[in-house]
């Protein structure tokens, strides 16, 4: 039977935890290493939707809309949200002092996984549409849900990124067949997401319609 001197003993011990340190210092992952993660998975996305990426400045000279037959998404500067505009909506944009109920139906992809999350545009969740109440104060929008399947994942907190279409579509109610609902698509990096995104440094893919909630 093989033995070691105490010192041995002592410097084989030493040797094993530092190398089980050393392990697990390979298999963390930093917060610099989960966005690099999340902006190559945003990348990926873009690149596989055959999206086609647009400045601030040409998104303002073309008249604050994105051409859907060239599938462009404007990706706004402050907030980092890729936003494509499918329809500017009916009635008003939210005024200024306004507080008031939008409905939302939506549909919501975890981009890092390529996994659907959650919904409430189809199926047996169609009838139960997220109330979203809201205020604006000059170029500040305030909003928390109040129902739906939204509120019941991630709770009342509404993510900053569904904020961001809000200056440009309409938040109306249908009156007429020619009436449509705003209905934007949105890449929401983590910093503008849910609590869950922001934990985990996920970004979402979001496909959502807003409409004023009948008085």
């Amino acid at each position: 039977m093989r033995t070691f001197a105490p010192d041995m003993k002592k410097l084989l011990y030493v040797f094993i935890v530092m190398t089980a340190v050393l392990a697990s210092c390979n298999d963390y992952e930093t917060y610099g290493d989960k966005k690099e993660k999340e902006r190559n998975a945003i990348s990926k996305f873009i690149a596989d939707s055959s999206i086609t990426v647009i400045s601030e400045d040409q998104f303002n000279q073309q008249g604050k809309t994105t051409n859907l037959a060239r599938n462009e998404f404007v990706k706004l500067d402050k907030s980092g949200v890729y936003m494509q505009i499918v329809r500017g909506g009916c009635g008003d944009i939210l005024a200024d002092g306004e507080t008031t109920n939008i409905v939302c139906r939506f549909r919501e992809r975890d981009i890092l996984n390529d996994t659907l999350q959650a919904y409430n545009d189809v199926s047996a969740y169609a009838g139960i549409p997220d109330i979203m109440h809201i205020s604006r104060t000059g170029g500040t929008y305030t909003a928390s849900f109040t129902s739906g399947v939204m509120y019941s994942f991630y709770g009342a907190s509404v993510p900053a990124g569904w904020l961001v279409p809000l200056p440009y579509i309409k938040v109306g109610r249908p009156q007429s067949m020619e009436d449509e609902c705003s209905k934007v698509r949105l890449i929401v990096p983590h910093s503008q997401g849910h609590s869950t995104a922001t934990s985990y440094v996920k970004p979402y893919y979001y496909i959502i319609t807003f409409e004023r909630e009948a008085r």
